[in-house]
């Protein structure tokens, strides 16, 4: 096997891992609530609080990728996060504010996977592998999010809500045995690469350490389309991550169980369309078609149909009907994958960890604001047709903002 397949499928797992460990605690809270008597509001703050550490250390985890390697910050961080998630249960047991910092800590390691992951790809993946690559990686949000989601009612279930975080946790230690032994910075450096697979690899760069252009990164307007797309994107993941078991629950009828069971649906539409779109954009630069043309359709396809689908939603009162809608903007999101994630690679491959990190401290906004106002219109409005039409609103804006200035050619040397 080549060793560049090796570095992505190893950072594939980490993404899954990430995520695993990021949605066990929405299970796990339902008994832990119940046993600490916390109130609903204590409840959002510790499920918040993951993302207070998860966007302070995204641009200084691009940053030290940049400076000292992304194996060692990604296997590091990988470390760091299992060992806190291994550590929440004692943490609960000692106070709401032990457990909160637990989960900050958390979000501190968490905040590395893809900026290191990035830093990598730009040594590792040739760029007719991009799309697919990167896909490949984010394709590991949507599957730890479903195995998290079936697999944490079971464990709860069988061995308590304590086993969910210890079974999880050594999941990622395990990782970081393999991840050490394989992976290495750069391609030249590895003891079992071939000379093809060597000459296939972007050249290496320049200089050992890499200052980082701030003002160059920042001035450019694909930069910019880059991380308005970010956000725009993630609005619509995180509003479906927080909201779709409450909306099939609210707005459909189903049980609470029922409710898990049916939000599986469109998570694992997404998991397989990441792929397919990551395929199908590779497959059109191998035919010959423009890189920015290609991450234009990729991102404009994902955005607009994924609003077209909640649009219908806001009328669907059947529960296939629903099912059905969610799957859609789920599956058509996944394009988007195609389209502003692996642009990091294209217009500044260099500094492409910092930029994710930069786009992402940007892209984890909406975990934090949207999923709150997203509540704010459902008590207001009592439907979830106000949710639908905003994320529709901020689709097309940032549509408009990736059409006019995004681009796939490198602007940043």
């Amino acid at each position: 096997m080549p060793q560049r397949f090796k570095i992505v499928g190893l950072c594939f797992l980490a993404s899954v891992i990430c995520y695993l460990d990021r949605v066990n605690i929405s299970v796990a809270v339902i008994p832990m609530q119940a046993q600490f008597g916390w109130s609903d509001s204590m409840k959002g703050l510790v499920l918040s609080s993951f993302f207070v550490g998860y966007m302070i250390m995204q641009i200084p985890s691009g940053w030290l990728a940049n400076r000292v390697g992304g194996v060692v910050v990604l296997g590091t961080a990988v470390l760091w996060w299992s060992v806190f998630t291994v550590l929440t249960p004692a943490a609960a047991l000692v106070s709401i504010p032990v457990l909160i910092l637990t989960r900050i800590a958390l979000g501190l390691g968490e905040a590395a996977t893809y900026p290191a992951a990035y830093f990598l790809f730009s040594r590792w993946v040739p760029e007719r592998e991009r799309s697919r690559s990167v896909a490949l990686l984010l394709s590991g949000i949507p599957l730890g999010t479903l195995t998290a989601l079936l697999s944490s009612g079971w464990l709860v279930e069988r061995f308590g809500w304590p086993s969910v975080f210890y079974g999880f946790g050594l999941l990622g230690i395990l990782w970081a045995a393999a991840w050490f032994r394989v992976a290495r910075d750069e391609p030249s450096r590895h003891p079992h690469i071939s000379a093809a697979e060597l000459a296939l690899l972007p050249p290496p760069p320049r200089a050992a350490a890499i200052s980082i252009p701030w003002r160059a990164l920042l001035s450019k307007p694909a930069v910019w389309a880059l991380i308005v797309n970010h956000f725009c994107s993630n609005w619509v993941l995180y509003i479906l991550l927080a909201w779709l078991p409450s909306y099939f629950h609210d707005a459909q009828g189903v049980s609470v169980t029922g409710a898990g069971l049916f939000s599986a649906a469109p998570w694992l539409t997404m998991f397989v369309m990441v792929n397919v779109a990551g395929w199908i954009a590779d497959r059109l630069r191998t035919g010959g078609v423009r890189l920015t043309r290609v991450r234009k359709i990729m991102q404009s396809v994902g955005l607009l149909g994924s609003a077209a689908a909640l649009l219908v939603a806001q009328s669907v009162q059947t529960l296939p009907g629903a099912v059905l809608c969610m799957c859609a903007a789920l599956g058509f999101l996944a394009c988007t994958w195609s389209g502003w994630a692996p642009n990091h690679l294209d217009i500044a491959p260099r500094y492409a960890g910092v930029l994710i990190g930069i786009s992402n401290t940007f892209g984890t906004l909406p975990g934090v604001v949207g999923v709150a106002v997203a509540g704010w219109l459902v008590d207001v409005t009592g439907s979830y047709a106000a949710i639908f039409a905003l994320v529709a609103v901020i689709n097309l804006l940032g549509t408009a903002v990736w059409i006019a200035f995004a681009s796939g050619e490198r602007v940043v040397e």
